[in-house]
């Protein structure tokens, strides 16, 4: 006996028109090039996952690396001194701190300086 599967390949086929939705052209329209482009979206949101997590880390460095300057001393400097002084603050937290509270980086920058002496 013959199983028309027309239900669940209209499902289908409607999740991924849904997930095709503002696409431009035959892309949002189309069946099948709407499928190809929702996959290579899929491949470009997991790439650009990993890829944001490295642009911020490189903007913390960055600010980071400004604060230290200001104060006299370099980035890298800066992170072998605080490991020395035992101050385990992350990137993100540094780089807020250097930015908007520069009294208190100030602080741990002296706090580093004397652990590297």
């Amino acid at each position: 006996m013959r199983v028309k599967g027309g239900t669940v390949t209209r499902a289908r086929r409607k999740r991924i028109m849904k997930l095709a939705k503002g696409y431009t052209g035959s892309k949002h329209r189309l069946f099948k090039t709407a499928k190809d482009q929702v996959m290579k979206s899929g491949t470009y949101a997991f790439r650009d996952r990993k890829v944001n997590k490295r642009n911020f880390r490189q903007l913390w460095i960055t600010r980071i690396n400004a604060g230290a300057r200001m104060n006299d001393i370099s980035y890298s400097k800066l992170m072998h001194g605080l490991k020395l002084a035992n101050i385990d603050l992350n990137r993100k937290m540094l780089a807020d701190l250097a930015v908007n509270d520069a009294d208190a980086f100030k602080a741990l920058v002296d706090e580093a300086k004397k652990a590297l002496n």
